[in-house]
């Protein structure tokens, strides 16, 4: 009998043991790459120099009777239910999350399935609520999140669309949202700062520079509307004259305005 590779790299059987920190199964998945058992394809690719391409699995073992056999969703030989979910092309196995078989997407999604739409142009499933209100970026799913630099398409972990329409990991989000409010990639609001901007109004307003600085000028670069405009210099920031935004860069040096000297 092949042996089993635990999570933690020992090898001998685990009877009955069901699943992983991944997945719910009552299976182990035999590696087409290195004929190692597995609860898991990210159990495997955690520990091997390779990675598992779960297309090319062809037999599992069960965790009870521990008979090797075809994929399949129950035990041929004890009728174990391998999983309540259970996939014949991504050969996974789970408990019932509502998961979904995506055919453009080439992997399984968790749903349910009519909560979703697949965006052609973006080449990723959105909710529902995202269709003809979403910026579209061309296969923008088949980039790394910018934060933590790893694979989105396939990640478990729920991508979060921003308005200028680059994908983040939800946890990369949150994470990003206690540090900052921008894009990492390209610098747009990542949320509606409309109301702080406001605020930032009456604050310029109740702080005048001092007079040397009071008819200094300068060129800035919208990072929400891309547009160019010529504002007075204030520390506070400096407010987009085309969409009202104050998340702006300085575009050129500062200059005195030679009608008001």
């Amino acid at each position: 009998m092949a042996a089993l590779v635990r999570e933690d790299g020992a090898r001998g059987p685990e009877k009955g043991r069901r699943g992983c920190e991944h997945y719910d199964r009552g299976c182990l998945l035999k590696a087409p790459c290195c004929d190692k058992l597995y609860t898991c394809r990210l159990c495997h690719d955690n520990k091997e120099d390779h990675q598992l391409d779960r297309f090319k699995v062809k037999e599992v073992q069960c965790i009870n009777c521990e008979k090797i056999q075809h994929a399949q969703q129950t035990c041929e030989e004890c009728s174990t239910l391998f999983g309540e979910y259970y996939c014949s092309i991504c050969h996974l196995f789970d408990k019932d999350k509502k998961q979904y078989h995506c055919e453009s997407c080439g992997i399984c999604r968790i749903g349910p399935k009519e909560d979703f739409f697949h965006c052609l142009k973006c080449n990723l499933c959105l909710a529902m609520n995202l269709q003809g209100k979403h910026k579209c970026i061309e296969n923008v799913s088949r980039q790394n999140c910018p934060i933590c630099l790893e694979d989105i398409h396939t990640s478990r972990v729920v991508a979060h669309v921003l308005p200028c329409g680059h994908l983040l990991h939800r946890t990369c989000y949150e994470e990003m949202l206690k540090e900052g409010y921008r894009c990492p990639l390209c610098m747009h609001s990542a949320v509606d700062m409309t109301r702080y901007w406001r605020q930032l109004d009456d604050e310029v307003a109740q702080t005048p520079m001092p007079s040397e600085y009071q008819n200094m000028t300068v060129d800035i670069l919208c990072n929400d509307c891309n547009g160019r405009s010529t504002v007075q210099f204030h520390i506070l920031g400096m407010k987009c004259n085309i969409c009202e935004s104050y998340n702006t860069a300085q575009a050129g040096g500062c200059r005195i305005s030679l009608d008001q000297q």
